[in-house]
């Protein structure tokens, strides 16, 4: 289900949506997510870096893609998941006011807001607009993943968590931010010293995001033949 506001559009209901909204004791209607095109707003992407073209959904890997990213195979086999990212995309570029844009079409209502299951904060504008909602709204919990490290490292309130996603450009300036890393196996996670907190709770990573812990997320998805 897609809950359609005035510009943007915000997803709810899918498997670790719900899971979470289970997990915390709220409605479904009262977490979602809201997603951009991977690849094409992902400027620190690095081993994960893969698009599907707008058009046509074709996977593209970028030239150092070790793991595919999860969120591009989705939007290939999906057009109307792929529309979706694009039109806020296209929306957010065109927006003179990105504050206001997202504030005028945040769901009703809403307690947990997942920024990016797919995409990341593609310009400093972009990222500092989110920052900004989450002043304005401190009723809504704001959490996530990004590769571009200096939003992680970056002041931001209280109701807005970001980890570090490792396998980007910027690994080589990673010192002690709270991160989160792909592994193919559990083994290779326990040589790391750590877990995998979504493998009994599929919404599992928010309280380590929350709670500023680093984890391991299990390989998911579509991956390239030569992984």
């Amino acid at each position: 289900m897609v809950y359609n506001t005035c510009m943007l559009k915000f997803s709810f209901g899918n498997r670790k949506l719900k899971a979470l909204a289970l997990f915390k004791g709220l409605n479904k209607s009262e977490v979602c997510a809201f997603d951009l095109p991977a690849g094409y707003s992902c400027p620190c992407a690095d081993i994960c870096l893969s698009y599907a073209n707008k058009t046509n959904g074709k996977i593209t890997d970028g030239k150092n893609t070790i793991f595919r990213c999860y969120a591009a195979s989705g939007e290939s086999r999906l057009p109307a998941t792929r529309n979706l990212r694009w039109h806020n995309f296209d929306a957010l570029k065109s927006s003179d006011n990105m504050v206001a844009l997202i504030e005028k079409s945040l769901p009703v209502g809403i307690k947990i807001i997942r920024i990016h299951s797919s995409g990341d904060f593609y310009s400093l504008d972009y990222s500092t607009a989110w920052f900004n909602v989450a002043v304005n709204h401190p009723e809504i919990q704001f959490f996530g993943y990004t590769k571009v490290l200096p939003y992680v490292q970056a002041v931001k309130p209280n109701n807005f968590n970001l980890h570090y996603s490792k396998g980007g450009k910027l690994d080589i300036l990673h010192t002690n931010e709270p991160y989160a890393v792909i592994v193919k196996n559990l083994t290779d996670a326990e040589k790391m010293g750590l877990i995998d907190p979504c493998i009994d709770n599929p919404a599992g990573d928010f309280d380590f995001i929350v709670n500023k812990i680093s984890f391991a997320l299990l390989l998911h998805g579509t991956q390239p033949a030569r992984v």
